[in-house]
């Protein structure tokens, strides 16, 4: 049986422009000589100690330059006699298994080879204790067995909840170090509620462990390092607080509404925690309200997901329609594992699926109501971290030529 009548399948698409779209794009153009600078001044308040065992932990984002800013850490490490070594602070990513997110890490050169110390991934943990609401507390037993721990890790909007901190160093204590089953037990307190028990699960965890301080990284609108930072371990609440603020300002968004159809190129855990930032496009089922101003959007279309995801395609049922070709890349025991422990089963749902971008278009206007078929609002793009340019059909130009932050490249 035909899905599309003919007719369906006949419908003049709109000629698509280029569109680029103009932020902020200051970057720090040394990120080694900035965070060396910034460790060296740690030295008169953190005295590492020749055989000390250091446990730097990374997750698993896609941070540019993520590898230059581990490697200085570690050099500047060794110099004291100390041994640093690399932990993994995943939580359920990568599949909850050390094969998977030892795997992660090495997409983003993170390797023993690079950096010359050695690479643990467990997922082990010990229960230090409850929080008063009574969720328990469970952090990494390799961790916990190190002299020092030190996060590192991009501090920026989070996906499923609004709060004083957002995705950053103390998450990773708390959800990143829990591993799978530190990561479930959090994700049992509701989004209005996650940033104030962050909060206090990451003070219980700093009692019992020695963070003496971590590694913030805020990136602009193009996903290049804007500000790096040092925090001490006891700051981190008021550091991350105001490396929050200023990741709000220099977001990437889509600056045009009212669109009949998106299409988004890929989605992918390395991109966000959700597959898609959530704060740039909506559809989240967990944010009741929105950092940055979100797009009207009729329906979505996905095209692929990226290869740094290894098939975790979480965020993928949040769109209407996606290509065969995503489903047939989807890892299912990696996607439902991660939105089990995070308590989000509507993200990896199974939209409607189409043979190529083509029929997924004529799906969609199909599926819609109420839309000028002759003057589509249709908007392409890469991915919601990557909107630097855009596409764009026909209909969006008068309004583009009057923004002095967009610029049309015709073809």
């Amino acid at each position: 049986m035909a899905i599309l009548l003919r007719e369906d399948t006949e419908i003049k698409f709109p000629k698509m422009y280029r569109v680029t779209q103009k932020f902020n794009n200051h970057e720090l153009t040394d990120v080694t000589h900035t965070l060396t600078n910034q460790l060296e001044k740690m030295n008169s308040t953190v005295k590492f100690k020749k055989g000390d065992k250091v446990a730097i932990a990374i997750g698993s984002r896609g941070i540019h330059k993520l590898d230059l800013v581990v490697k200085a850490v570690v050099d500047h490490i060794k110099t004291s006699g100390a041994e640093p070594f690399i932990l993994t602070a995943m939580g359920s990513h990568g599949n909850g298994t050390k094969e998977g997110q030892l795997e992660i890490l090495t997409s983003l050169n993170i390797t023993e080879k690079f950096l010359d110390i050695d690479i643990v991934s467990s997922v082990e943990v010990e229960k230090i204790r409850t929080t008063g609401e009574g969720i328990p507390v469970y952090f990494d037993s390799v961790a916990l067995g190190a002299d020092y721990i030190i996060p590192i890790n991009r501090i920026k909007i989070h996906t499923d909840f609004i709060g004083r901190i957002q995705s950053g160093l103390s998450k990773m204590l708390v959800i990143g170090l829990g591993n799978h089953k530190g990561c479930s037990a959090i994700h049992e307190v509701a989004p209005e509620y996650f940033a104030d028990v962050l909060i206090e699960a990451s003070e219980i965890i700093k009692e019992k462990a020695n963070v003496p301080f971590g590694i913030g990284i805020v990136e602009n609108a193009y996903g290049r390092p804007l500000k790096i930072e040092t925090i001490k371990g006891k700051d981190f609440v008021a550091g991350e607080s105001a490396l929050v603020e200023i990741c709000k300002n220099n977001m990437p968004r889509l600056m045009v509404d009212n669109i009949d159809i998106l299409i988004v190129e890929e989605i992918g855990k390395n991109i966000s925690g959700a597959g898609f930032d959530p704060n740039v496009i909506g559809r989240s089922p967990m944010l009741k309200k929105y950092i940055m101003p979100i797009p009207k959007i009729g329906k979505m279309i996905l095209l692929g997901l990226t290869r740094e995801s290894y098939g975790n395609a979480i965020g993928a049922g949040l769109f209407d329609f996606m290509l065969k070709d995503v489903f047939d890349e989807m890892d299912l025991d990696s996607m439902y594992a991660n939105s089990l422990a995070c308590k989000s089963i509507e993200d990896s749902k199974i939209p409607m699926l189409a043979r190529h971008e083509k029929e997924a278009v004529c799906m969609a206007i199909k599926a819609s109501r109420g839309i000028d078929r002759d003057n589509l609002r249709i908007v392409k793009i890469k991915n919601t971290s990557e909107l630097g340019e855009i596409q764009v059909s026909e209909a969006y130009l008068d309004e583009i030529k009057t923004n002095n932050k967009m610029e049309i490249s015709y073809w």
